[in-house]
């Protein structure tokens, strides 16, 4: 989806010829959770003259209480007409950075974030860090009072189709929705797991990509309702079954073009780009707080359903964390196949992105692929291929990116501090929970 250069005029005349009579402005807290303020299109005018406000004190992880007026400035380049409406007229939305009181941008909004971490990339001598997502989700049935349940819509598995896949007509609509929003999707079919679907669209510069994984999660969960269904994008809804990742296929541009390609490298891999990978595998075990955010994410890293669990990469082999897909030249890219889709994508990327530049600064060299099948090695040979482990549980995950410097620099002060301090609070809220396993496992044993 191209980035489109929309004047205010541009925004009046669309916002007339399509009967907008609502403005959805969207922007995202510091775990990912999309949030709006709709305002009717009479509003329009003070949107495009950055006049609106909204209480920042409300938002998790922004400002105090006292702190709280905040305003909201539009990326006119976002601007977007849902294809559905009502009998009021249509809504459109825009994406919004969110501005403090004295008319700066606030540090603790992740958009602005991301902003900043590519301004510093920009600053680094490249111009475009391009971003190709995967996003999986698993489609629940409602019960009949609306609420999710965790009963399957079928039975299909990898590429399956009809009737097996029954989901197919609701990916379809799902499909055919992002195309009317100026998607381009290149690819739609079920997942390994039952009721698991992946859509995959076309890559886009980094900020326009974490805006399309929004938009994305948005038009999935909204088209779902429809076919009454629930879709989640938590990683691991249900046990014994593969959960959803979002793996991220990456590349990063300098002026010559695509600064990871080199016909002549070995792999035909640029030096910066191995550099750029070192500083990828150097700092995983921290990065990992950010792309797989919540206790549940655990749950999906785990040996046995496919996901990565070992720090290591390969250009052959699909068990390391990081895979060098076989396409070559301006297609030259890593696909970090860790991340899940309950990471705020402009978090994510912003971490990614440093990892790989602190590795071209500081030439850290990678270790050699491992092009076996890391599964089937036993801990002394993974020990002998200096494999590490991925953390196990976010609690550790929070013990490396705590001491991190190069997260801090990645995610900012403000936003470092608070994604530490509220995902400790998660983790020992979950460490207070009595689970149902337990009780299954002790209760009666002891």
């Amino acid at each position: 989806m191209a980035k489109k250069n929309y004047t205010p005029a541009d925004i009046r005349q669309m916002a007339k010829d399509n009967n907008v009579q609502f403005l959805r402005l969207m922007f995202t807290d510091l775990f990912g959770v999309i949030k709006n303020v709709e305002v009717p299109i009479s509003q329009l005018d003070k949107l495009l003259e950055n006049k609106l406000m909204f209480d920042g004190s409300s938002i998790d992880g922004f400002v105090r209480i006292e702190e709280s007026d905040m305003y909201l400035y539009p990326d006119l380049s976002t601007w977007m007409v849902f294809p559905w409406g009502s009998e009021h007229g249509k809504v459109a939305r825009i994406i919004c950075e969110v501005y403090t009181s004295d008319r700066k941008p606030f540090a603790g909004d992740p958009r602005n974030n991301l902003i900043r971490a590519l301004q510093d990339m920009k600053d680094e001598g490249f111009t475009d860090f391009n971003i190709g997502p995967e996003p999986e989700f698993f489609l629940l049935k409602l019960d009949e009072n609306g609420k999710p349940t965790t009963h399957l819509n079928d039975q299909g598995s990898y590429f399956d189709l009809a009737p097996v896949d029954l989901g197919e007509n609701c990916r379809r609509d799902i499909v055919l929705e992002l195309e009317n929003m100026g998607f381009d999707v290149e690819a739609s079919h079920h997942e390994v797991a039952p009721g698991q679907h992946e859509i995959d669209f076309k890559y886009a510069d980094a900020l326009t990509a974490a805006d399309n994984i929004q938009t994305f999660k948005l038009v999935v969960k909204t088209v779902a309702r429809k076919y009454n269904l629930h879709a989640t994008f938590m990683p691991k809804p249900l046990d014994g079954i593969n959960g959803s990742g979002m793996h991220l296929n990456m590349s990063l541009f300098n002026k010559e073009g695509n600064a990871f390609y080199d016909e002549k490298g070995e792999l035909q891999l640029s030096q910066k780009a191995y550099w750029f990978l070192g500083g990828l595998l150097k700092h995983a075990r921290s990065y990992t707080a950010v792309c797989n955010p919540i206790v549940n994410s655990y749950k999906r890293l785990v040996p046995g359903y496919e996901a990565p669990v070992y720090v290591a990469w390969s250009g052959s082999n699909r068990s390391p964390l990081i895979r060098v897909p076989s396409s070559k030249g301006l297609s030259t890219r890593f696909e970090v196949r860790s991340v899940d889709p309950s990471a705020n994508p402009y978090l994510a990327i912003a971490a990614v992105l440093e990892a790989g530049l602190d590795g071209i600064r500081n030439q850290i060299e990678p270790d050699d692929s491992v092009d076996r099948n890391i599964y089937r090695m036993n801990v002394q040979e993974r020990h002998e291929e200096h494999i590490q482990d991925l953390p196990s549980t976010l609690h550790n995950a929070l013990k490396e990116f705590e001491k991190d410097d190069v997260m801090r620099k990645a995610l900012g002060d403000h936003i470092f501090q608070s994604f530490l301090e509220a995902k400790k609070l998660e983790w020992a809220s979950y460490r207070q929970e009595v689970t149902q396993w337990e009780r299954d496992q002790y209760l009666e044993m002891f």
